[in-house]
């Protein structure tokens, strides 16, 4: 079982750019692909991006798409979250995911595919 830890939250202002990293432990993360959710207070657990075990194929949400870039650095075990140009509705926690290679591919948007989580950083937005 790998272990999960976000760091690199914080607050910025609107426009402003955030870099997130995932450290992880217990295994390799070649094994796993790694995904980002976030959570706004009262709202439920939202998709943000997702990256294959190799970093080859990526996928993003609509609402991020040409603003955040997911990649991953297998040597170090650590997958990243670089976020630009943010925009106050951005403003959450956002964890870091792990599943094990194998599911369907439209499985990478699910937050019920990833067995793991960390235990998530704020990302704070001001306008």
């Amino acid at each position: 079982q790998v272990q999960l830890v976000e760091s690199g939250g914080g607050l910025v202002q609107a426009g402003g750019s955030l870099r997130l990293s995932c450290a992880a432990s217990g295994r390799t993360i070649s094994d796993y692909a790694m995904g980002w959710f976030r959570q706004a207070p009262g709202k439920e657990r939202e998709f943000v991006a997702a990256i294959n075990w190799s970093g080859g194929n990526t996928y993003y949400a609509d609402s991020v798409k040409g603003r955040f870039t997911i990649s991953r650095d297998n040597a170090k075990n650590t997958v990243y979250l670089q976020m630009n140009s943010l925009k106050p509705e951005d403003t959450a926690v956002y964890y870091c995911a792990a599943r094990p290679n194998g599911y369907r591919r439209s499985s990478y948007y699910l937050s019920a595919a990833y067995p793991t989580w960390g235990q998530g950083t704020q990302v704070t937005v001001s306008s």
